[in-house]
């Protein structure tokens, strides 16, 4: 039965009171306006055919529900084994009408961190949700991710290349519109494979930097789109580069503009850049937002730099669930949170113009 003639039903069914029900109406409901008259004031009656509507309500609720959990939404968890080890993912899908191949977003929690607690506290899902690529929040074993700032392939580098592939043979995913996402540790997860050749569609690396010991191993495999957000006071990542505090990692880290700009070159950018401000929303929080985007680039370039920004995602307004912060070491202040830019809304904005 189609979805809308399911809800009429539903709806006119379940409005089944003493002053409302539609006797007259209702196309269920055949004979003479006397009878209706009649029985709509036989108390006994009515209590029994409202009873009867309710069980009524409860079937077309669930088959309201099982329709629609093919078309809206489904999510579920995706273990394979990967180096000798079972490892697993949360995958969402939304409003999959048929089977076809289908724009992945991979999101990387921060160590210390799970994929459910990522999945609600960056919200990108709220986002993206009209356009309906397929979501992915890999688990690291343990918690952490054990080689996100050292050379070589590593079980997470293996771990994510098996999944993606996993996801390609299925059928689920665009080997050309694959995205990363990651954060904090999880970030320098996202530098990795980026720098290590993965074929990605765009990368986005969210209070992160790049370790400086995959700096000379760094070979992108294309103009790869990059997206950067940093606060210049963050705690736990160094804006001006040195060594990471973070929970899984020290590693000594190159700046937010060099992390940058071994990106732009890769991507032809020239030695120009603009610079965007945000308007100043939230004069107490003492920080600026500013969107810096490298010129002449083949792929967009860019970085959210946030001045007096610590390690937490900048969000409008008040804060709500949905919009903490990533994990990190929970004996550090993080620092202050920007209230003057929507970053779930501009990362959606950024993978959105990509094809995601």
């Amino acid at each position: 039965m189609h979805m809308n003639l399911l809800i009429q039903v539903f709806d006119q069914f379940c409005r089944c009171d003493k002053r409302s029900f539609p006797f007259d109406k209702n196309p269920f409901f055949l004979g003479s306006w006397h009878t209706k008259a009649r029985f709509a004031f036989r108390g006994d009656k009515l209590r029994h055919y409202r009873r009867v509507f309710a069980i009524t309500c409860l079937w077309l609720g669930l088959l309201c529900a099982a329709n629609s959990e093919a078309v809206f939404a489904a999510s579920g968890r995706v273990t394979i084994e990967s180096g000798g080890a079972m490892r697993t993912a949360i995958l969402v899908e939304h409003a999959r009408l048929k089977k076809s191949r289908r724009p992945v977003i991979i999101i990387l929690h921060g160590g210390g961190g799970n994929a459910i607690r990522t999945r609600h506290m960056l919200g990108l899902e709220e986002r993206a949700r009209s356009a309906s690529p397929v979501m992915v929040y890999p688990e690291a074993a343990d918690k952490f991710w054990s080689s996100a700032a050292t050379p070589g392939d590593g079980r997470d580098v293996t771990f994510i290349h098996d999944l993606t592939a996993k996801l390609i043979s299925e059928g689920i995913a665009d080997r050309h519109r694959i995205f990363v996402v990651g954060t904090a540790s999880g970030g320098l997860l996202a530098l990795k494979l980026a720098c290590g050749g993965m074929d990605l569609a765009g990368v986005v690396a969210i209070f992160a930097a790049l370790p400086v010991d995959l700096e000379a191993s760094c070979k992108p495999a294309h103009a790869l789109p990059f997206l950067l957000i940093l606060g210049t006071a963050d705690p736990l990542v160094p804006y001006n580069g040195g060594t990471g505090n973070l929970v899984d990692s020290k590693a000594e880290l190159l700046s937010g503009k060099a992390t940058l700009d071994l990106f732009g070159k890769a991507a032809g950018c020239g030695d120009a850049h603009t610079t965007a401000a945000y308007a100043d929303h939230d004069v107490k929080d003492k920080s600026r937002a500013f969107l810096d985007k490298l010129s002449g680039c083949k792929v967009p370039v860019e970085m959210l730099r946030v001045e007096g920004g610590g390690h937490l995602l900048p969000r409008i307004g008040t804060l709500s669930f949905g919009a903490r912060a990533p994990e990190g070491d929970r004996n550090i202040e993080p620092g202050m949170r920007n209230r003057d830019v929507d970053a779930p809304l501009l990362i959606w904005d950024f993978l959105r113009r990509l094809g995601a």
